[in-house]
């Protein structure tokens, strides 16, 4: 008797679909990959033929140079082998897409990383009803409650308003993160120029490049103290504390990511200003949309997994953690 899913085979480096004879985010190179987006625990090089969206294929070609690129739209099915492939989005950064898998009359999904809530850098997550769904479970505990993201960048201008002689310093991830902090803030009506770390300029060109207008952005290298002063800079989360930070006017240290929700880290990393603001989902929007999709089954890839696999166990849904190796916490 065949199980649900059983032509999927989860291996510790990546998902293997051998009716496509295609890897899915695998952890070394292979002959055929399926991306689902381009952060670089997911997205790596060395493949030898890359399907996924045009974002993420250019996302790639940024980090590692030219890639054996099969640009894929979103909704758009192609086939490989005996298996039919769609990318949708995931709401996760630009270009980020769950990939829908079906062959032998079943749907299997693989979500990648993904978010519910808003974001004005990428296409919104989209359900859909499928036999079983790979999920992540980065924020799979019941703690894990992001609030609002307008009360978050709310606090981040107060703290600028109240401080005028000093300079807000964002801490955020170059690839998503970033690019979302500057849009909310334009959208809430910031329009100073914004500086950035030089290892920002390159990504937040190519979110340009695909539409996301950023505003004003400037390099926070060429900048005066004077100049920064009254301003807020975005950077990598290991500039907060390094050498590069002690050119700013008396920064306030910021952090925009999902882990300040635990006090212990905004500590540890000496962060005055912790922002709750986070590129995957949170333990209401994990369970929604398991509701939601209403699956047979749920497989858990990575995150916190064992309060997820219990939550689908007491809500009569099949789960089971996959032993995939790799995926790491980001600084979301």
């Amino acid at each position: 008797m065949t199980k649900l899913g059983d032509w999927i085979e989860p291996h510790p480096h990546g998902i293997y679909i051998p009716a496509a004879d295609a890897w899915i985010d695998p952890a070394r190179p292979a002959p055929r990959a399926l991306v689902t987006h381009g952060h670089a625990d997911h997205a790596r090089g060395g493949h030898g033929a890359v399907w996924s969206t045009r974002e993420t294929l250019a996302i790639m070609d940024a980090r590692y140079g030219p890639q054996a690129a099969h640009p894929v739209d979103y909704g758009a099915p192609l086939t490989m082998g005996d298996v039919t492939v769609r990318f949708v989005p995931a709401g996760h950064v630009l270009g980020s897409a769950q990939i829908v898998l079906e062959h032998r009359g079943e749907t299997v999904i693989v979500s990648g990383d993904y978010k519910r809530r808003p974001d004005p850098t990428c296409a919104p997550f989209e359900p859909v009803k499928c036999d079983v769904f790979i999920t992540e479970a980065t924020f799979g505990l019941p703690v894990f409650r992001h609030p609002d993201t307008g009360h978050e960048i709310d606090k981040l201008l107060a703290a600028l308003h109240a401080n005028p002689n000093r300079c807000v310093l964002v801490g955020a991830y170059a690839l998503g993160k970033a690019q979302r902090v500057i849009r909310e803030l334009r959208d809430r009506g910031h329009d100073a120029p914004i500086y950035i770390h030089g290892a920002m300029q390159r990504l937040c060109d190519l979110y340009v490049a695909h539409g996301v207008d950023l505003g004003t952005l400037r390099p926070a290298t060429d900048a005066t103290k004077a100049e920064m002063m009254g301003h807020i800079i975005i950077a990598p989360p290991s500039a907060l504390q390094d050498r590069w930070s002690r050119r700013l006017p008396d920064p306030i240290t910021a952090m925009a990511s999902g882990w300040m929700r635990v006090r212990q880290r905004a500590v540890q990393r000496g962060v005055e200003l912790p922002l709750i603001l986070s590129d995957h989902a949170d333990w209401d929007e994990l369970t929604r949309t398991l509701t939601e999709i209403a699956p047979k089954e749920v497989w858990v890839t990575h995150g916190r997994e064992e309060a997820l696999v219990h939550w689908c166990e007491t809500h009569q849904i099949k789960a089971r953690a996959l032993a995939l190796s790799g995926y790491e916490e980001e600084d979301d």
